[in-house]
C-alpha cells in the first residue's frame, strides 16, 4: 500500500470534480478530513495573505520586472475570498485530501500509482507519495477519523460543498426532491421536479425495461411528500399500490362503477362548461364529430336535461341532482337528426355499454392517490371512459381552490395519443398544468407515437425532464435525434439493464439505477415471478 497526499488544486472546481477518483478502476481509497477555521482566524490568515501577494507584486514592479500573472490571479481571488468572509457568505475550512492505493506486489503498485498520478494530473491535481511516513498515511487512509498526515489546504464553503463525494455532476439536488436512486458516480440521485422551469416529465424504453416501476416508485415518493397523485392506469398495474397507501382504486366497467358526466363543480362557469363537455362526450360515443344539425340537437337537449332537474346558469342551482344520459336522450327533440341520435345513443342508455351512465356517480374522487383503471372497459367503451377520466382529472386539477402540488402520471400513454380526445388532453395538461401547480407525467414504450405527431412533440417539449431507459435498435435513431443524444449516450441506452436510465434535464444529463427497498418493491413489481414467488409465500 502507498498514500498520496494532494497538495496542489485546480484554481476553480465544479459539482462533481471527485467523481472521477471515486469511480476510477482500481484499489484506491479516498480520505477527505474538514477543520473548521473560526472567523477571526480566516480573517487574520486572509489578511496576511493579500499583504504577501500585494507586496510579492509591489517588488515586481518596483524593480521593473512585469508582474508573475500567477500572483496577480491569486491576490484577486484573496481579495474576493476575503469579501465573502466578511459579508458572512462563507467560510473557510482546512481539509485533507489522501488516497491510498494497494496491490498484490510491489510491480502492480508500480502501475497502479502510475495510474493514479495520470488521473490527477488530468483533474490537475498534484499528488505527493507519503514516502518516509507511510504509517501515518496509512492510518490516516482508514476510516477512523485520525489524520496524521495534516497535509491540509484552505477551502472556502463554495469549494468545499463540490468535493463531498456525493455531489454529482447533473440537475441540481434539492431537500424537497424526490429519491430516484443511485448514479453513475455512486452517488444519491435527488431530483425536484417542483424547482424546474416546467414541471412535466416524459419516460419513455422499451418493453420490460423499468419504466413504469420507475413511475410508480416516484409517484409512491411523491406521496412521501404530500403531493397528490392521479394515475391513469391502463393494465391494473397500480392496484397494489393504491391499496397499501389508502388511495382510491376505481375500476371503470366493473359493475356499479359510474362517473356522470353532467356533474357539475364549484366554479362560476361549470353550466357551460359541461353543456359543451357533452357534445364532446356524444361525439366520442358516436365516434364521429356531430354535423350542425346533430350538434344544435344535443345542445338543445342538454340545455332541457338540466332544467328538467332544475339547474340552470345561476350557481345557486348546482347542487342539485344532476341529471344523465337517459335524461339527454329523452330531452332529444322530434326531428329527423334528434332521432338519428335517439337510435345511435341507445346501445349507452338501455342496451349492452349502459353500466357506465346508468346512475349517479359512484365513483369515490377525493384521496391523495386516485387511480383510474382503464383494463375492465370494453373496446367500444375505451375512448368514452378514458375521455370521463381525464375530465375528472382537469376538473380536479384546474377547479380545485386547495393550493397543493399534484402529479398526473399517465402510463401507457401510446393508448392515449392514439385517441383524438386524448391527445389534445395530453397537449393542454403539458401546456397548463404549470399554472396549477401539477406536473405532468407521460410514461410509454412506443417512442413513434409520442414523436410522429404534432401533438406528442409538443407533450415532448414541454417537459422540463426527459428519462430514458434501454431503448430498441430500431428506436435508437428518432430517439437520438429528437433528443440530441451522444454517441456514449445511445451505447448507454442500448446496453442498459433493467431500471438504468438516463436523465436529461436542458443541458444537464445524469445516468442512474433506480434504487427501491424491500417493502416498496413489493408493492411497485409487476414482474411475474416476484409475483408469483409472493403468493406462495402467502
Amino acid at each position: 500500500m502507498r498514500t498520496f497526499a494532494v497538495t496542489g488544486y485546480p484554481r476553480e472546481v465544479g459539482p462533481g470534480w471527485l467523481e472521477p477518483l471515486l469511480t476510477a478502476e482500481g484499489t484506491f481509497d479516498v480520505a477527505l478530513y474538514i477543520e473548521p477555521v473560526s472567523q477571526p482566524v480566516a480573517a487574520e490568515r486572509l489578511r496576511r495573505q493579500r499583504a504577501r501577494l500585494e507586496s510579492a507584486r509591489r517588488i515586481d514592479v518596483d524593480r521593473g520586472r512585469l508582474v508573475d500573472p500567477e500572483v496577480e490571479i491569486a491576490a484577486d481571488d484573496a481579495q474576493e475570498l476575503a469579501r465573502r468572509v466578511a459579508r458572512g457568505e462563507g467560510k473557510l475550512f482546512r481539509v485533507g485530501l489522501y488516497i491510498a492505493v494497494s496491490a498484490d506486489d510491489a510491480g502492480a503498485l508500480d502501475a497502479e500509482c502510475a495510474r493514479l498520478r495520470s488521473l490527477c494530473a488530468s483533474l490537475l491535481l498534484t499528488a505527493r507519495p507519503a514516502s518516509f511516513r507511510a504509517l501515518q498515511g496509512w492510518i490516516s487512509s482508514l476510516p477512523l477519523g485520525i489524520d496524521w498526515l495534516r497535509m491540509h489546504r484552505t477551502f472556502d464553503t463554495q469549494a468545499l460543498a463540490a468535493s463531498f463525494p456525493f455531489v454529482a455532476a447533473g440537475p441540481p439536488s434539492s431537500s424537497d426532491g424526490v429519491f430516484y436512486g443511485v448514479s453513475s458516480g455512486g452517488g444519491a440521485m435527488v431530483w425536484d421536479r417542483f424547482a424546474q422551469p416546467n414541471y412535466n416529465s416524459v419516460i419513455l424504453a422499451r418493453s420490460g425495461a423499468g419504466k413504469s416501476y420507475l413511475a410508480k416508485l416516484e409517484a409512491l415518493r411523491s406521496l412521501y411528500r404530500g403531493i397528490e397523485v392521479l394515475v391513469v392506469d391502463p393494465e391494473n398495474e397500480y392496484e397494489r399500490l393504491a391499496q397499501a397507501v389508502g388511495g382510491t382504486y376505481i375500476r371503470l366497467g366493473s359493475p356499479g362503477v359510474r362517473i356522470n358526466p353532467f356533474d357539475l363543480g364549484d366554479a362560476p362557469d361549470a353550466y357551460t362548461r359541461r353543456a359543451l363537455f357533452m357534445h364532446t362526450v356524444v361525439s366520442t360515443l358516436l365516434g364521429a364529430s356531430l354535423d350542425g344539425a346533430a350538434r344544435a340537437a344535443v345542445d338543445r337537449a342538454v340545455v332541457a336535461a338540466y332544467a328538467a332537474r332544475g339547474i340552470t346558469s345561476d350557481p345557486r342551482t348546482f347542487r342539485r341532482p344532476a341529471p344523465q344520459l337517459a335524461d339527454l336522450v329523452l330531452a332529444l327533440g322530434d326531428d329527423e337528426s334528434a332521432q338519428q341520435l335517439r337510435d345511435e345513443l341507445a346501445p349507452f342508455v338501455t342496451g349492452s355499454y349502459r353500466g357506465l351512465f346508468d346512475g349517479p356517480t359512484t365513483a369515490p374522487l377525493a384521496a391523495h392517490l386516485v387511480v383510474f383503471s382503464l383494463r375492465d372497459l370494453p373496446e367500444e367503451l375505451k375512448p368514452a371512459g378514458l375521455l370521463l377520466a381525464l375530465d375528472v382529472i382537469w376538473r380536479r386539477v384546474s377547479e380545485e381552490s386547495s393550493q397543493r402540488r399534484r402529479l398526473v402520471l399517465v402510463d401507457e400513454a401510446w393508448q392515449l395519443m392514439r385517441q383524438p380526445e386524448g391527445a389534445r388532453f395530453l397537449f393542454r395538461l403539458a401546456k397548463s398544468a404549470r399554472r396549477h401547480w401539477c406536473g405532468l407525467t407521460v410514461v410509454s414504450q412506443d417512442a413513434g407515437d409520442l414523436l410522429g405527431s404534432d401533438l406528442g412533440l409538443a407533450v415532448v417539449s414541454n417537459a422540463a425532464a426527459q428519462i430514458l431507459l434501454r431503448q430498441a435498435p430500431q428506436a435508437i435513431d428518432a430517439i437520438g435525434s429528437a433528443f440530441r443524444l451522444s454517441e456514449g449516450e445511445r451505447g448507454l441506452l442500448l446496453t442498459a439493464q433493467r431500471g438504468e436510465a438516463l436523465l436529461a434535464a436542458g443541458q444537464n444529463r445524469v445516468a442512474f439505477r433506480a434504487l427501491a427497498s424491500p417493502e416498496e418493491h413489493r408493492l411497485i413489481t409487476s414482474d411475474p415471478s416476484d409475483l408469483a414467488a409472493e403468493d406462495n409465500s402467502l
